[in-house]
């Protein structure tokens, strides 16, 4: 009974691909008169040099002059990144940190890992002491994104995302549809509807409203895990990065995938990505120690930042645009334009 079942399955999954696949009549790479781009030369800015570990993660705040970086040195480290000044280093009570946040306003940061939990402190306030811990996660904390400074959504190894009540410290909706550790989520705000992305090591990305506890959508594609989501400036759209040494672009209205970004000569895994103020290029973090920058529109590789001398593990853009920053194994962040 089981096998019949299990073929069955197999059958309606064939359908849906053809029926998809017959609707599709081109990719990006197909498109014609798309100028060419020439190649992009960053250089590297300001030296953020605070932590003695591994930086794991990094975020900008919203006035694209503050940011955020954590690392397993324990420390929870908020820069100025225009003059490379700490305006405020928090100790955390777990040095195994794996994400950090910025809300939208500035007045809160957040940060989790190991411990399960995400700890948001008020930074309007004199004092490391946490403002809230939001404890329901039975697997690590891999990432985390503010809504408001009312709300904030976390991911977890127990593969769940979860959405929380920050004055209260209460879990409001809990979204599980993953089969694998959720390693990433990207927030988005389209048209007054607050929905987000998650990438998992199932190897899926999917499309959640934050109002209902059902997935939207589920996008395949990629052969291994994913290690970071991210939006496209438009909302329509997002990209991934992952361990099958590939990013790519998925559409959410068309439900399907635009652009795969590859090379036959890059075999190494990618820790996380993120687009340009408009949308043109894909920067994407690397194991090899590189950042490579990608055309999106027609997948061709059109320049890379080398500097670091460990893994990159997170890559981060400013809402206005006018920079890159990168936080590497090797306990440094680097600001680029």
């Amino acid at each position: 009974c089981g096998a019949v079942m299990s073929h069955e399955v197999q059958e309606l999954l064939s359908q849906i691909k053809a029926e998809k696949e017959a609707k599709h009549d081109m990719n990006l790479s197909d498109t014609t008169g798309i100028p060419p781009v020439s190649r992009i030369h960053l250089k590297p800015r300001r030296l953020l040099r605070g932590h003695v570990a591994k930086v794991y993660a990094l975020h900008w705040g919203a006035d694209s002059k503050h940011m955020c970086s954590a690392s397993q040195d324990g420390k929870l480290i908020l820069w100025n990144a225009f003059n490379s000044s700490i305006d405020h280093s928090i100790p955390l009570r777990s040095s195994w940190v794996m994400a950090c946040a910025y809300s939208p306003s500035g007045n809160f940061a957040a940060c989790g890992g190991l411990d399960n939990v995400c700890s948001v402190y008020n930074l309007r306030r004199a004092t490391d002491r946490v403002t809230r811990e939001l404890a329901a996660h039975t697997g690590y904390l891999s990432s985390c994104r503010f809504i408001s400074d009312h709300q904030i959504v976390t991911a977890s190894g127990d593969m769940s995302c979860m959405l929380w009540d920050i004055e209260t410290g209460t879990l409001v909706s809990q979204y599980a549809d993953h089969n694998g550790d959720v390693l990433s989520v990207s927030v988005k705000e389209h048209k007054g509807e607050m929905t987000f992305i998650s990438g998992a090591c199932d190897a899926t990305a999917k499309l959640w409203d934050v109002r209902s506890e059902q997935c939207q959508k589920t996008f395949v594609g990629h052969q291994s895990d994913i290690n970071c989501v991210h939006y496209f400036p438009s909302g329509q759209a997002f990209g991934t990065a992952s361990d099958d040494a590939t990013c790519k672009l998925f559409d959410i209205r068309a439900y399907r995938e635009l652009m795969s970004y590859e090379q036959p000569d890059i075999m190494c895994g990618i820790t996380s990505c993120n687009f340009s103020h408009s949308g043109r290029f894909l920067f994407a973090g690397y194991d090899d120690f590189n950042v490579y920058i990608w055309d999106t529109l027609t997948g061709v590789r059109i320049g890379s930042l080398s500097g670091h001398s460990d893994r990159v593990s997170c890559v981060g853009i400013p809402e206005d645009g006018m920079a890159l920053c990168t936080g590497s194994w090797d306990h440094d962040c680097k600001v680029w334009s």
